[in-house]
C-alpha cells in the first residue's frame, strides 16, 4: 500500500474512530474520523479519500443507505463495520455496493488485513487473471468499459460507477469470454486470495454486477450460471488498446 493512502473512517463511537485511527496512522495511513454521515459528500469534494469504513448503525442516517448513495456517485471502496453480524446483513451490505464486511466486535489487525486486500483488488488484478490491458477499452452487448478510467457505459452513453470488486469481476469476464469459469477462479482472480469456507462473495457480486448490466437475473443474457461448473459471460467482446 502507498504510504499516503487516505482512509475514512465513519462510526458514531469515539472509541472506535480514536483505536482504528490511531492504529492505521502507526501502519502508515492517512486517517479523516467522522461520527455521522452528514457532510461526506463535502468532505469527499475536500479531500482524496482511497478507502471507507463504514458504520451500519449511524445517528443521522442508515449506514446502508450512505452506502447506496455513495456508490451510486462513486467507486471509492468501502468497507462496512456492523455489530449486525448476521448472515443476511452481510449480504444486504454487499448488495449495496460494500467491498466487505467485517461484523463486530474486531481485532484492528483483521480490519488492517481486510483494508490491504481491497485496496490491492481495487486498484489491479493479479498478473496471472490478465494480459496488461492498463489502457484497455472493451466493448460488448452495446457496452463500453473503459479501463484507464474504470467507467463503464451503458449502450445509450450513461455512466455507471463500479465498485472495486464488481470492476475486478468484470475485468475477468472480459478478458475471458464465453469461457466458463469456476467460482474459485473467479474468487482467485478478482481477489486474489484463498476461497473461505461457505465463502458467498462471487455469487453476490455476480448478482450485484448483472444489476449494473440490466442482466435479468432469471434469464441472463450476458453472465449465464453453468450448472455445478461456474459462470460464463456469454457475449462477444471487443478490445481497443490505446498502446497499439
Amino acid at each position: 500500500m502507498a504510504a499516503s493512502d487516505h482512509i475514512l473512517v465513519i462510526d458514531d463511537d469515539p472509541d472506535i474512530c480514536q483505536l482504528v485511527g490511531d492504529f492505521f496512522q502507526k501502519n502508515g495511513f492517512q486517517v479523516t474520523t467522522a461520527n455521522n454521515g452528514k457532510g461526506l459528500q463535502e468532505l469527499l469534494d475536500r479531500m482524496k479519500i482511497d478507502l471507507i469504513v463504514l458504520d451500519l448503525m449511524l445517528p443521522d442516517e442508515d449506514g446502508l443507505v450512505v452506502c447506496r448513495n455513495l456508490r451510486s456517485r462513486s467507486n471509492i471502496p468501502v468497507i462496512i463495520l456492523s455489530a449486525r453480524g448476521e448472515e443476511m446483513d452481510r449480504i444486504i451490505g454487499l448488495e449495496m455496493g460494500a467491498d466487505d464486511y467485517l461484523p463486530k466486535p474486531f481485532h484492528p489487525r483483521e480490519l488492517l488485513a481486510r483494508v490491504k486486500s481491497v485496496l490491492r483488488r481495487a486498484r489491479a488484478l493479479p498478473e496471472d487473471a490478465c494480459e496488461d490491458d492498463s489502457s484497455a477499452h472493451y466493448r460488448f452487448s452495446g457496452w463500453t468499459l473503459d479501463v484507464p478510467t474504470r467507467q463503464l457505459y451503458t449502450p445509450s452513453g450513461d455512466k455507471i460507477f463500479l465498485s472495486g470488486g464488481e470492476f475486478a469481476l468484470l475485468r475477468v469476464f472480459l478478458n475471458h469470454p464465453n469461457r466458463v469459469l469456476t467460482r474459485d477462479q473467479l474468487l482467485t482472480f478478482s481477489h486474489g486470495r484463498e476461497i473461505e469456507p461457505y465463502d458467498r462473495t462471487i455469487d453476490m457480486q455476480i448478482s450485484r454486477l448483472r444489476r449494473r448490466l440490466r442482466d435479468d437475473p432469471k434469464s441472463p443474457e450476458l453472465i449465464k450460471t453453468v450448472r455445478s461448473l461456474g459462470y460464463v459471460f456469454s457475449t462477444r467482446v471487443e478490445r481497443t488498446d490505446a498502446k497499439s
